[in-house]
């Protein structure tokens, strides 16, 4: 069983045989794949290929299964829980959601006109960007499934907690309405065919493969600058277990970049194969994906700066708990 599972995760979601073709390929052109210019063109060009690929084809599958969930069926089937269970269940319909923080604010806008608390939308808000099933086979593909489960656990733990705890602050008077509707409003479920579904998941593919695959090349490109050109004993100085400040280092380095998930891979990869530990990538990812610039400066758009600054103070301390955390259970990993 260990053997089968073993050759799913690093010869099909990992594409080990995919590697290997590459750098034969690129010893046949001359390339000493022992030297630091044919692996890091080997690493690159892997992780781009391997990143493209999972992700058109994990975006297709979430998207079929998205249109059966479009943003009027989710927010009646929010409309039906209340307290924590609505959050958790928030949190769980955001994994469905592949969008980056930015393309998620459309939707948070329709939930809070919608009337649904402020609580149970802020764990959507938190969730979508963090947490896809997409992200989580690849990161099984990269880290194995261990540290994916992990990372997914925790942004949904975090995802449930924030929104809770905004709930439970009574920050409902800070939202700021608008009546605006999100791209996918139009879809209802009892008016698609399996054809419609079809074009539909077809059309998410290609608008979200458009719209990350700059960041994925960012993002392999600094992978494969970490990986072969920076020493280890650097990315231990400032990232690794033994210094105690690496998690909040990571965490405000994370917090300006804009990427999603997928172009955040690459780099964490490095790090991983540098030895930092599993705490510190953890939180870099998720304050790249939950807290980045410009969704903070979109949000500010729908928020009062009472509630944003109280959103990020709360998935900022987050983050860094679920950093520290892990470090410290890092024997696990």
């Amino acid at each position: 069983m260990r053997q089968i599972w073993d050759f799913i995760q690093y010869q099909i979601l990992g594409m080990g045989w995919l590697n290997s073709l590459i750098g034969a390929m690129l010893g046949s052109f001359g390339l000493d794949m022992t030297e630091r210019l044919g692996t890091s063109l080997q690493f690159f060009l892997f992780d781009l290929i391997k990143i493209l690929v999972l992700l058109s084809v994990l975006i297709f599958i979430i998207s079929y299964i998205q249109s059966h969930f479009p943003p009027e069926r989710t927010k009646k089937i929010l409309e039906r829980f209340k307290g924590i269970k609505a959050n958790i269940l928030s949190a769980l319909l955001g994994t469905l959601t592949p969008f980056c923080s930015c393309s998620s604010i459309p939707i948070f806008i329709g939930f809070t006109n919608a009337g649904l608390p402020v609580g149970v939308t802020f764990s959507f808000l938190i969730s979508s960007p963090l947490v896809d099933l997409g992200a989580l086979v690849l990161l099984i593909s990269v880290f194995g499934f261990p540290i994916a489960v992990a990372y997914v656990l925790a942004g949904l733990v975090l995802a449930v907690a924030g929104g809770t705890l905004i709930d439970k602050l009574g920050m409902e008077k800070y939202v700021i309405r608008y009546n605006v509707q999100s791209a996918n409003a139009n879809y209802e479920t009892g008016t698609m065919t399996r054809k419609d579904r079809l074009l539909y998941a077809k059309e998410q593919m290609a608008a979200t493969v458009k719209r990350v695959w700059p960041y994925v090349i960012v993002g392999v490109g600094i992978g494969a600058l970490i990986h072969n050109w920076i020493p280890e004993e650097w990315i231990q100085k400032v990232l690794g277990t033994n210094n105690p400040f690496s998690v909040l280092i990571a965490t405000v380095i994370g917090i300006p970049m804009y990427a999603d998930i997928f172009g955040t891979i690459p780099v964490a990869e490095a790090l991983y194969a540098k030895g930092v530990g599993v705490g510190t990538i953890l939180s870099f990812m998720m304050a790249v994906t939950a807290l980045s610039l410009p969704s903070m400066i979109m949000l500010k758009k729908v928020v009062k700066p009472q509630l944003l600054a109280t959103f990020i103070a709360i998935v900022t301390v987050g983050i860094i708990l679920i950093g520290y955390l892990f470090n410290a259970l890092g024997f696990l990993f």
